[in-house]
């Protein structure tokens, strides 16, 4: 009975960390949006048994890879899977990945690109990118090859993936509108 009335004074806890609903996190969409295409495939089924962890974001190859926020580039490194890719630690424990950047030379498939033509110049593991910059461009290395040109962009906190989709989507509309209104005062005699 005394163990019954102490459990109703504690407050309810999660059952899961993962469930509770994780703080907003705002981005930058990570690649030119005039040209990208994309949907909710976070968690979709992958080979293996495997359940995708983030997003495809279909584009032309050399389409530029933007930094989704401000952080400290920790790792450009290659995987069997993931093919050439950069990981950006943020601020509040937040994490994103840029994921099958390209590994060909141009007008090729070749898989042997310099690492030139896979990370923008003067990004490497220890630097800071802000919000916005250009850190690579699009490929399909790794196991992307054959499936079509795209980034896979993975969003994490504290180490657990979290479905970015309505993020980017919001990303994608800010970004979008700021590109056309850039485009229309640039030309307003033909964006009339």
């Amino acid at each position: 009975m005394v163990a019954m009335a102490l459990l109703t004074l504690l407050p309810a806890v999660p059952a899961r960390a993962h469930e509770v609903e994780p703080p907003l996190f705002e981005l930058r969409f990570p690649q030119e949006t005039e040209v990208t295409e994309f949907s909710p495939t976070f968690g979709a089924r992958r080979s293996g048994g495997r359940r995708h962890r983030g997003n495809d974001l279909m584009a032309p190859k050399m389409t530029e890879v933007y930094a989704a926020a401000g952080g400290i580039v920790r790792t450009v490194g290659t995987s069997r899977n993931g093919g050439r890719y950069i990981e950006i630690d943020h601020l509040g424990g937040w994490t994103t990945m840029y994921v099958h950047l390209n590994n060909d030379n141009p007008v090729s498939d070749d898989n042997d690109a310099d690492w030139s033509l896979t990370v923008a110049p003067g990004v490497g593991e220890g630097s800071w990118v802000t919000a916005g910059q250009l850190i690579g461009w699009v490929g399909d290395s790794g196991n992307a090859e054959g499936t079509g040109s795209h980034t896979h962009f993975e969003l994490a906190l504290e180490g657990h993936e979290i479905d970015p989709y309505q993020l980017l989507v919001e990303a994608y509309d800010r970004d979008d509108d700021r590109y056309w209104s850039m485009l229309r005062a640039a030309t307003p005699d033909i964006m009339t």
